[in-house]
């Protein structure tokens, strides 16, 4: 069985159906949800501030007509290009190729924008699965830091241009 994914731009009318437990109109969410509302309230809040200099700033991963994770830039592309990306996937969703096909759709789609050169993200050192996710996909892990909050993470890039 072939994975059919696709990113669909996240409105602030998403959000607002996902914090208020509900699926955006058309969609239905994968069992379990795919964060908490106040995770998901911080993400609304980030790509509001993000969609204001650029957009799209937030995409939902759909898998049918079902919502299973969420992928968005933490910034506007900076003044080389690069964006810096977050993505999720519904606990119950994790481990069925939806994470690397939402980044691959995600890497397609960034090679194809003009104002983009490079992706960046950032793994936690023992999010295996994550790693996996990015190096699939063609990023190189180009260095580690140690955050206040989240410990060690491993730091990753791929040029698009």
């Amino acid at each position: 069985m072939t994975l059919e994914l696709r990113l669909v731009a996240a409105s602030d009318a998403d959000f607002a159906a996902m914090i208020a437990g509900g699926a955006p109109t058309g969609y239905r969410m994968a069992a379990g949800g795919i964060e908490t509302p106040e995770t998901l309230a911080m993400l609304r809040g980030l790509a509001n501030a993000v969609r204001a200099d650029f957009d799209p700033a937030a995409w939902m991963m759909i898998s049918g007509d079902q919502l299973c994770g969420l992928c968005s830039l933490l910034a506007a592309p900076d003044a080389d290009g690069r964006i810096a990306i977050g993505y999720g996937v519904a606990e119950q969703m994790r481990g069925h190729g939806i994470c690397s096909a939402a980044i691959a759709a995600l890497v397609q789609w960034a090679a194809g924008h003009p104002a983009i050169t490079a992706i960046v993200a950032e793994t936690a050192a023992g999010n295996t699965p994550s790693q996996r996710v990015l190096a699939n996909n063609g990023f190189v892990q180009t260095g580690t830091r140690d955050d206040p909050e989240d410990g060690a993470l491993f730091c990753w890039s791929l040029a698009t241009g």
